[in-house]
């Protein structure tokens, strides 16, 4: 469920790297980001979110035969698209090629906070209440990844962004170490009735 949560921005600097999506570093263009994402229909696009997601799920499908799981994580990929449209300025596409959506939230940091914390904490509250730790790295892991969440989203905040775009792609790659974080904790982890 991590996984599917991030995929798009997951594959976006993949795509980013191969040369077909863009996105420049443009200081102050919202209070929160730097970034101008010139491009991105193939990551960041309503159609290819849904498209990821049906994509996602039947990976989820095959590799588990559980439909609930597989449904979910297909709806959770889509449900990235929905998230970044409250956040983003008007740079979100529903389709290659068309007009481009955003609220804008990102225009003012207070705001953009409380609703990032929001979901955050709901995500986070939700999985601990639906899971319980079977030994220490269960429930120390746990805690240890929300609060390298958190950090890391602050140290976002005020860190000067790198330039080149291709060296953004390449760091962006590093959240693929927070899925495996996730995993190796989620193992630890039962489901509770």
């Amino acid at each position: 469920m991590f996984l599917a949560a991030m995929w798009l921005d997951i594959v976006w600097p993949v795509l980013l790297l191969a040369g077909l999506e863009s996105v420049r570093v443009e200081p102050g263009i919202t209070r929160v980001t730097p970034f101008d994402f010139v491009s991105y229909p193939y990551s960041h696009s309503l159609l290819f979110a849904g498209f990821w997601g049906i994509g996602f799920g039947a990976a989820v499908w095959l590799a588990t035969r559980d439909k609930t799981y597989a449904v979910v994580a297909g709806l959770l990929v889509p449900s990235h698209w929905l998230l970044d449209w409250i956040v983003h300025r008007e740079d979100l596409p529903l389709y290659p090629g068309s007009g481009k959506f955003g609220l804008g939230l990102w225009h003012s940091l207070s705001a953009t906070l409380a609703a990032e914390f929001l979901v955050f904490g709901c995500g986070l509250l939700i999985y601990w209440r639906k899971t319980r730790a079977r030994d220490r790295i269960g429930s120390y892991g746990l805690a240890g990844l929300a609060v390298f969440l958190v950090v890391m989203y602050g140290l976002s905040l005020v860190a000067t962004p790198p330039s080149d775009p291709q060296a953004l792609a390449v760091g962006s790659l590093s959240v693929l170490l927070l899925v495996l974080w996730a995993w190796w904790v989620d193992r630890h982890r039962v489901v509770v009735e």
